[in-house]
């Protein structure tokens, strides 16, 4: 069952040209779409379904700082500064909150990680700090586990996958920018190594430059113009309650993790529990991802399931010889795993005992696209002029969205990047560096 997403009006009529076209209208795309018009560009922004449909209105939720890859925190910094002044500028409440993120453990190997992280911290001046056994154990009202200790971050906090990215997109129109849902982008119109426009199933729109913001389309969309975009999909379960008491707003364990949203209700998951399905494009990019799935497959399933014949990563997006593939998928919704929907709850209600009688209001599966090092990918293409990629953002995408975002359109609008644009260039992942993974 998908998510319910604000929705968001279409415009009608395609525009016959701009200045930059996004495709994709997850929070990333529609980020990158109000940076653009807000620096007073012409932009178009596509979605085969409908705006935030995918992995932007089906992840936690968490914007933070904390446990990030060193790599991240730069983005991470100016995220957090742009979550906190996006509803003054748009004029919209995207759902951000700063309510503090407490990560607490029972394993001291995990909590050894965690202090040893706080040299990241002082490094960027983010605020954290190291919770004792008793600490934790007063920060999160329960009585069935005993913490060893936690992690306290005290500005990182939430927003509300239902209503950011509708709110940017619609943010982005107030700036000129045009919305088309169920436009799916067939193919890019290049001429002498440029991008000179784009192809749709409602017609075609000349452009100067196009970011894909794709998510986990953006391999198989980029593959049929000959770029290469090492990308993985890992299919993940999330659960969302009937409204209930508030045991915290923003809580990591080892076997859950809890964001309370604005209604009352919780969206529940387990951190590293997912499905690795073998397609096809998993096969291709197999050697890349080898230091990742060494890393990780501890906690992620392999298996062979629908991915191998339908979605991003099935033979046919791979042989890109199908124009209409992306508008006969128009929203990826796999179905929760219901072992892993049972372990949730049963982890939650053997915690906190007020919530021994805390029901499910719905479920649902989502792809998280990731990349070799588990680090998001905002870069232009060598080798295609005009044509820049946001995109793998490993599960990291929600909460760095309006700093990738951002970073985008700096990119696009050949200003001075914010921050050092190296650790995120596509180049990385495909001129034989070697993979360092990142956290999860």
């Amino acid at each position: 069952m998908s998510p319910v997403v604000r929705s968001v009006s279409s415009d009608e009529a395609l525009p016959k040209a701009v200045d930059a076209v996004v495709v994709g209208a997850g929070i990333v795309g529609t980020a990158s779409a109000y940076f653009l018009a807000k620096r007073g560009l012409s932009v178009a922004l596509l979605e085969k379904g409908h705006v935030a449909c995918e992995q932007s209105s089906r992840t936690w939720g968490w914007c933070r700082q904390q446990n990030r890859d060193p790599r991240e925190m730069p983005l991470s910094l100016i995220s957090m500064r742009l979550w906190a002044s996006l509803a003054t500028d748009i004029g919209q409440d995207l759902g951000f909150r700063r309510t503090g993120l407490i990560y607490t453990t029972d394993n001291a190997a995990m909590l050894a990680g965690w202090e040893a992280w706080r040299s990241t911290a002082r490094e960027f001046g983010v605020e954290t700090h190291m919770l004792s056994a008793a600490e934790a154990g007063n920060r999160i009202p329960e009585t069935r586990r005993k913490w060893l200790g936690g992690l306290h971050s005290v500005a990182d906090g939430k927003a509300e996958p239902a209503i950011a990215a509708p709110a940017l997109a619609e943010g982005a129109r107030a700036l000129g920018a045009t919305i088309h849902q169920n436009c799916a982008a067939r193919g890019l119109d290049v001429a002498n190594g440029r991008v000179t426009g784009i192809h749709t199933e409602k017609g075609y729109i000349r452009a100067d430059a196009v970011l894909c913001a794709a998510g986990a389309w953006a391999s198989g969309f980029l593959g049929r113009h000959g770029i290469v975009f090492p990308q993985a999909s890992v299919r993940q379960t999330v659960v969302r309650t009937k409204r209930t008491v508030n045991v915290g707003e923003v809580l990591y364990s080892p076997d859950f993790a809890m964001t309370r949203r604005l209604d009352g209700s919780y969206t529940m998951a387990i951190s590293g529990r997912a499905s690795l399905e073998v397609t096809p494009q998993g096969l291709r990019f197999a050697r890349e991802f080898l230091p990742q799935f060494i890393k990780r497959l501890k906690a992620v399933q392999m298996g062979l399931g629908r991915s191998f014949f339908a979605g991003p990563e099935s033979l046919g997006a791979r042989l890109g010889k199908d124009p209409t593939i992306f508008e006969r998928n128009r929203v990826l919704d796999p179905a929760p795993n219901r072992r892993l929907v049972n372990a949730i709850m049963d982890n939650v209600r053997g915690t906190f005992p007020q919530l021994a009688s805390l029901e499910i209001d719905h479920a649902w599966g989502a792809y998280v696209d990731c990349t070799p090092d588990a680090v998001p990918v905002v870069s232009g293409i060598e080798a295609l002029g005009g044509l820049y990629l946001a995109a793998g953002c490993s599960g990291h995408g929600f909460g760095l969205g309006p700093g990738l975002g951002y970073l985008a359109a700096e990119l696009i609008t050949n200003e001075t990047p914010s921050v050092d644009p190296t650790p995120f260039q596509l180049a990385r992942l495909t001129n034989g560096s070697k993979i360092k993974v990142g956290p999860i």
